[in-house]
């Protein structure tokens, strides 16, 4: 009963953690996108600002709920709250040192979860029956479901590499050499592809502003819009986690594995402030014609490599 008790208090810890986290990581990108536009981001409320993220959750989450009177109303309803519970469960997959679970299948269940978190978004966007919505669910499911076939690909890669599905074993293969350098080519794949993933610039095309306003999310506001808001920057964060413990030297409770993860996070602030966004198609070009065969051909290199020795 103890045991449980520690393991339930351990989740809540992680879940407040991931939420602050989350909201300081929204700040960040407020303030990057600010000076790189040559502005200051949001500077008003508290010192420097950096008690904006909480005013804004409070100001969401106290609006009024409306729904579109074509909705299927209980989809709709539920599709933020089980995209939010589902990018939170993706975290209890890191290897914490006191009383978590550590999964030895952990790299499964974070591909269950991702390809779970593809029918939210298609629910969210059909059951507001707006086609703006509609169309942006399609091009969101479309573009997930595509990358999501490459990051699989890449991470038996690096798999094949540990031989376990666990993820602390990346620790201990990553004490000579990062595995960002060992797997060159494929490490940027991984890196650009988990931007697809998360739907991030340059390739946020499930909100096309120009053609579909704000894509599948358009229909909602206050909680619900702040709960796919969540989501989807949790999913950010653990992306950045994924790539520094896969290919930046592993999992370790010291200040140099936290800046690592900032600095990944600052990279996906840095390219959305930068670069343009794709054309729909060069995207889905991108996924088959190109990361595909690169992962197969690596995949086989790899496992011929480790086969012979």
């Amino acid at each position: 009963m103890k045991d449980l008790l520690m393991i339930i208090l351990g989740v809540i810890i992680l879940i407040i953690g991931v939420l602050v986290g989350v909201a300081f990581l929204t700040l960040l990108e407020r303030k990057l996108l600010g000076y790189i536009q040559i502005r200051k981001g949001p500077n008003k409320v508290g010192l420097i600002g950096i008690l904006q993220p909480f005013s804004d959750a409070i100001k969401l989450f106290t609006k009024e709920q409306i729904y579109p009177n074509y909705s299927n109303y209980l989809s709709y309803y539920f599709s933020p709250v089980i995209s939010f519970l589902l990018s939170l469960m993706i975290w209890l997959v890191i290897p914490y040192y006191f009383n978590l679970i550590s999964f030895n299948m952990g790299i499964l269940f974070f591909l269950c979860c991702t390809s779970l978190g593809v029918y939210t978004v298609m629910i969210a966007g059909w059951s507001s029956n707006s086609s703006y919505s509609l169309l942006g669910g399609l091009r969101a499911v479309a573009q997930t479901i595509s990358y999501e076939v490459s990051l699989a690909l890449i991470l038996l890669s690096s798999i094949i590499m540990v031989m376990d599905f666990n993820m602390l074993m990346f620790n201990k293969y990553q004490n000579l050499i990062w595995f960002i350098f060992i797997m060159y080519p494929l490490s940027l794949c991984w890196i650009s592809s988990s931007l697809a993933e998360t739907n991030r610039t340059p390739f946020d095309f499930a909100e096309g502003e120009s053609e579909l306003v704000s894509g599948f999310n358009i229909e909602y506001s206050s909680g619900g819009f702040a709960l796919i808001f969540l989501a989807e920057y949790s999913s950010i964060l653990f992306m950045s986690m994924l790539i520094v413990l896969i290919y930046l030297g592993g999992y370790s409770m010291s200040l140099f594995f936290y800046l690592k993860l900032s600095l990944v996070s600052f990279l996906f602030i840095w390219v959305r402030g930068t670069l343009p966004r794709y054309r729909y198609d060069k995207l889905m070009y991108l996924a088959w014609k190109v990361y595909l065969p690169i992962s197969l051909n690596f995949l086989l290199l790899y496992m011929g490599i480790k086969i012979f020795l």
